[in-house]
């Protein structure tokens, strides 16, 4: 998924970038752009919830392995632990992806606006 985005993102920027003439058609730029937003945010809201139900295994077992003190729960807390830290970068880049894919959608929409005015 991270190859996925960030090349999407890379070639809209790169077609952003470019000057176009009053032909381009930034409408359906917009309506595929909102569409991969759509797709994006769902993305982001199961990482979310995935990485929240592991933070929270983990600080449910976190918590019986200091009242217990069973030694085989530590091994379970580092297990869930070394999931838990790509699952929080993950999200923390799916993030930071979306809110960027925000800033190129107002920047398409400027496009159609001064467009319009023309």
């Amino acid at each position: 998924m991270r190859k996925y985005l960030t090349k999407y993102l890379k070639e809209l920027e790169a077609l952003l970038a470019q000057e176009h003439g009053d032909d381009f058609d930034y409408e359906s730029l917009l309506r595929s752009h909102l569409s991969m937003i759509q797709f994006m945010q769902h993305e982001r809201l199961v990482h979310f919830l995935v990485t929240m139900l592991f933070a929270v295994c983990f600080f449910i077992a976190l918590g019986i392995f200091l009242v217990t003190n069973i030694i085989a729960l530590s091994l379970l807390l580092l297990l869930i632990l070394a999931l838990l830290i790509p699952y929080i970068s993950h999200y923390y880049f799916l993030e930071n992806s979306v809110q960027k894919m925000y800033f190129l959608h107002d920047e398409i929409n400027a496009r159609i606006n001064q467009k319009r005015r023309h």
